[in-house]
């Protein structure tokens, strides 16, 4: 009997072993190498653009050709705003297996946050994608200047005579308290509320108290004269020692500016400089607020207060034409002193109306002399306070202000927030 063919098993071991080479060969094909980008993370700049090179780098084996496309999108930085958009096709070979695209970032000076944009890469052919983001971090190197901030106060330096200057009683002669505040705080401005020197105001008490309190600071000081200054004849021991920082002595008013803001200073002693409709110094107020009408917010102040609910001197209509003017071409603040006490009115006419668009007044005579009492509170009185010497301190923002009475004795504190209208 013929024993079975042993064709059919040969063939099959022969696809089986065809197989096994196949496989062999498929396993050891090398795989495809990866591409990756990198992040970059710059200063903007100030001006011109700045070069953001990012790096897109092959790995493993090149076999033949490796393509890939780049495009840039926006993060939270904007093409044609903060950097020039790019595009286009990088090839990689044995030899070049890395390259780069560069992404030009535009430079300036406004104070921003970091911000990104990607370099995205797509449609690799020849290779994988291990990293396809590129991040570009734009650093904010533009140094935020923070908006000025002022101080004020009237009612400040003791007579070299008064028994209480060396200042150990706290109710009294606490120049040098408040003057404290103020040195090396960086204040762009001093602002003086008249009676920065008592009794007279000569040039020999000038430099023994106030000196070593408050002139510490004499080089950004603007003062207003008080009537105590006026005790020496045409306030000659104030216009000696400010010089030209008062202004005319034949006046004693001038203007200038801090920051956005338009500050100035009048003369409210107007029996020796006269206040009312019609004078010189409130037909050259009105010259110069309309010469400034484009200022958005505009301060003024002097010695005597328009309004006060203060017990000793209480409130000046001497002042009112100068309050009207400046009401009419939209001022925002008047600071005064005189009143040895602190009070806070809100916005108002000149004839005592609330207005929501009328001035307000702060009264700031707490600069260390002593201190006055209150009467009942009249209209638009706010905050008063009698117990506490110490500094207003206001910070001039484009468009709005700050205000913090900052204590140097006592308890007493007021601040708060206003835009200008």
């Amino acid at each position: 009997m013929r024993s079975p063919s042993r064709r059919p098993l040969v063939a099959v071991a022969v696809v089986a072993l065809l197989i096994g080479v196949v496989a062999t060969a498929v396993s050891a094909a090398p795989p495809l190498p990866t591409l990756a980008i990198t992040d970059v993370r710059a200063a903007e700049g100030n001006a011109g653009s700045t070069a953001f090179v990012f790096t897109v780098s092959a790995a493993g084996s090149i076999r033949g050709s490796v393509t890939v496309t780049f495009a840039t999108a926006n993060g939270t930085a904007a093409a044609g705003s903060d950097y020039t958009s790019a595009s286009g096709i990088l090839s990689f070979t044995k030899s070049a297996k890395s390259r780069t695209v560069t992404v030009q970032v535009a430079g300036d000076t406004t104070v921003e946050s970091d911000e990104t944009f990607q370099v995205r890469l797509s449609g690799a052919i020849g290779a994988t994608l291990a990293d396809a983001t590129g991040v570009g971090t734009i650093v904010n190197d533009d140094a935020l200047v923070a908006d000025p901030t002022i101080a004020a106060a009237g009612d400040i330096a003791c007579s070299p005579t008064d028994a209480n200057v060396a200042g150990g009683n706290l109710a009294y002669c606490q120049q040098m308290a408040t003057s404290n505040l103020v040195f090396g705080q960086n204040y762009a401005g001093v602002l003086l509320l008249g009676d920065n020197q008592y009794e007279n105001g000569t040039t020999a008490d000038y430099n023994a108290v106030y000196g070593p309190s408050w002139g510490r600071f004499l080089a950004t000081t603007h003062p207003a004269p008080g009537n105590h200054e006026y005790n020496t004849a045409g306030a000659a021991g104030y216009y000696s020692y400010f010089g030209s920082s008062a202004g005319n002595p034949a006046t004693g008013y001038y203007s200038y500016d801090i920051g956005s803001w338009h500050l100035i200073a009048l003369n409210s002693n107007c029996s020796f400089v006269a206040c009312a409709a019609g004078s010189a110094q409130e037909v050259w107020l009105r010259a110069d607020l309309a010469a400034h009408a484009s200022t958005a917010c505009t301060l003024a102040y002097w010695h005597h207060p328009r309004f006060s609910s203060g017990s000793s001197h209480g409130s000046s209509s001497a002042t009112q034409a100068l309050w009207a003017a400046l009401d009419q071409y939209g001022a925002e603040l008047v600071l005064t002193g005189h009143e040895h006490n602190y009070e806070r009115f809100a916005p108002q006419t000149s004839t005592g109306t609330a207005s929501a668009t009328g001035v307000r007044e702060f009264v700031v005579g707490t600069g260390g002399k002593n201190h006055y009492g209150f009467s009942t509170a009249i209209a638009n009185s706010q905050v008063h306070d009698a117990t506490s010497f110490g500094i207003l301190s206001l910070t001039l923002h484009n468009g709005s202000y700050d205000w913090n009475f900052v204590r140097a004795t006592g308890t007493f504190t007021d601040s708060g927030s206003a835009t200008c209208h």
